[in-house]
């Protein structure tokens, strides 16, 4: 089985994928991917963070989508192979309704990832962000400081240090990364929960 954890957003998209194969569920047994639009990013991979650079051949909006939900899509079905979509499990983040800003273009870009998931045959499910925030922290409403210190001590992994050394807050991509994986591991806990009672 593999499991999907999606924080999927215009500037900074951020995917989490856990094979049960791989053993138990840690942050070491997972491949997190993000899409690269800073320089210092470009081609980051340690094995178990990876960097595709931000896509740039795009001229409209739904072009822009397009090429965003297609690298999301490439990147669970690379890691899936040649296996069934039985076999596939995706959750994705939902929408915060007291955003402010883009929020249509949000929303129309997800539903394009959401289109190809459906065209795909894949089935997915949305978690509310304040679920994600409340299973990591035990506050629905926690920041993204609260997330990333509960990754750290959970994971031991400093992603500031690697990948933001000389930012002041935590930002883009670490945050993408600590709410995919989260909700990755909220879907695996979820799978399990699922799985014992039938």
């Amino acid at each position: 089985m593999l499991v999907v954890g999606i924080d999927y957003s215009l500037t900074s998209p951020a995917i989490c994928l856990y094979n049960t194969e791989d053993g138990e569920f840690s942050f070491a047994n997972t491949k997190c991917h993000f899409l690269a639009s800073k320089k210092m990013h470009e081609a980051y991979n340690d094995g178990t963070i990876i960097a595709t650079n931000y896509p740039c051949k795009w001229t409209t909006d739904e072009g822009r989508y397009s090429a965003l939900a297609f690298w999301a899509e490439q990147q669970i079905f690379n890691t899936l192979g040649a296996r069934s979509n039985d076999e596939l499990s995706v959750f994705i983040e939902g929408y915060a309704f007291g955003a402010s800003g883009k929020v249509f273009h949000i929303a129309e870009n997800t539903a394009i990832l959401k289109h190809m998931l459906y065209n795909a045959g894949v089935t997915y499910e949305t978690v509310a962000p304040t679920a994600v925030k409340k299973f990591a922290t035990g506050k629905g409403n926690a920041n993204k400081d609260a997330m990333y210190d509960a990754f750290l001590a959970e994971t031991g992994v400093d992603l500031m240090m690697s990948l933001s050394p000389k930012a002041g807050k935590v930002g883009s991509p670490v945050n993408d990364i600590v709410d995919a994986f989260y909700i990755c591991k909220w879907g695996v806990e979820q799978s399990s929960r699922r799985d014992d009672e039938a």
